[in-house]
């Protein structure tokens, strides 16, 4: 049986989304992961949804993303703009065109009123978004191969993550070390289909994200400060010897030529269950969350976890959630 999502707050909530291919296919070469991160910054664009931190790997895709409940209150003028991101000309699955949408919407007609209602629907919902970029990607990838049927392995993975800088970095930097563990590059700003690379191109919304998480409004000293992070992070193999790692002497080079990083022995731990968890925060965070959970489905013969599973890391936390009966 599925677990049942666990969701953050409407008003505001953070995201790690993971979602893999059929079988674990490596469909995706260079083309398809460009398209893959035009699609992606197209659709958060259209959903109101804050992009953090995201990687596209041959099979898989990781973002991290801050939903936020005021992104389904947007004027008319917005929404238009918004819909034009998507569908900046008519096509088979969204024959309305802009001129159309513009005339309902102003004269307010119960057409305009249903069509603004359907629209705001798919925003400020992180499910919404997850499932728009999924499909625009499975008609792009169908088309372009001569193929049909699923591209996608069933619904997608995500955990709640607290909002707070030391917790997003971390999950941040994870994300951005997929590259590194898969044994494609020795540094992730190698991968250009990486939150990290593109930040480093120039990307704003994304060194925005670095400087919030590293709390510097110095974007030099966040970029310095995020990478130690990121090589603190990666040194090491892979748990269980799998995959790879950053080389011990590519973590000193780091230290040495940008700074020693606080707390480098917690930061070298590793969380758990960064697609399987739930919920990833402080203990109070998560055990929040649990609660919610529990009320929210009903079932008052289940008692919350004596002990959560933990990750030492920053005094991070993880849940794995319930499974229904």
């Amino acid at each position: 049986m599925r677990t049942r999502r666990i969701y953050g707050e409407p008003e505001s909530a953070v995201y790690h989304c993971m979602t893999r291919t059929v079988n674990g296919e490596f469909f995706f070469e260079d083309r398809e992961k460009e398209m893959m991160r035009k699609m992606l910054w197209q659709v958060a664009g259209f959903s109101g949804v804050e992009v953090l931190a995201y990687v596209v790997m041959s099979n898989h895709l990781h973002v991290l993303v801050r939903v936020c409940g005021a992104a389904k209150e947007v004027s008319d003028v917005e929404l238009v703009r918004r819909y034009a991101l998507l569908y900046p000309k008519p096509t088979d699955h969204q024959p309305m065109d802009l001129a159309v949408l513009e005339e309902a919407l102003k004269t307010n007609s119960e057409e305009g009123q249903r069509i603004r209602q359907v629209l705001r629907a798919r925003m400020g919902d992180v499910s919404e978004f997850m499932k728009t970029l999924k499909q625009r990607f499975s008609i792009w990838f169908n088309r372009s191969r001569g193929r049909y049927g699923p591209v996608w392995c069933d619904r997608f993975k995500s955990t709640v993550v607290e909002d707070d800088p030391a917790v997003l970095r971390t999950v941040a930097a994870y994300i951005d070390l997929n590259p590194v563990r898969a044994k494609l590059v020795d540094d992730p700003k190698e991968y250009r289909f990486c939150g990290y690379a593109e930040a480093l191109s120039g990307q704003g919304q994304l060194r925005e994200a670095l400087c919030a998480m590293t709390l510097h409004d110095d974007l030099s000293k966040a970029l310095a400060l995020y990478r130690t992070v990121i090589f603190a992070k990666g040194v090491g193999p892979k748990r269980n010897g799998e995959g790879a790692g950053i080389s011990d002497e590519a973590f000193r080079e780091v230290m040495d030529a940008e700074g020693a990083l606080p707390l480098p022995v917690l930061l070298r731990q590793r969380i758990r269950y960064f697609t399987q968890g739930a919920v990833i925060g402080s203990c109070h965070f998560v055990e929040k969350h649990i609660q919610d959970w529990t009320e929210r489905i009903g079932d008052r013969r289940r008692r919350l976890p004596k002990s959560i599973e933990g990750a030492a890391m920053c005094g991070l936390t993880s849940f794995r959630g319930l499974r229904k009966q």
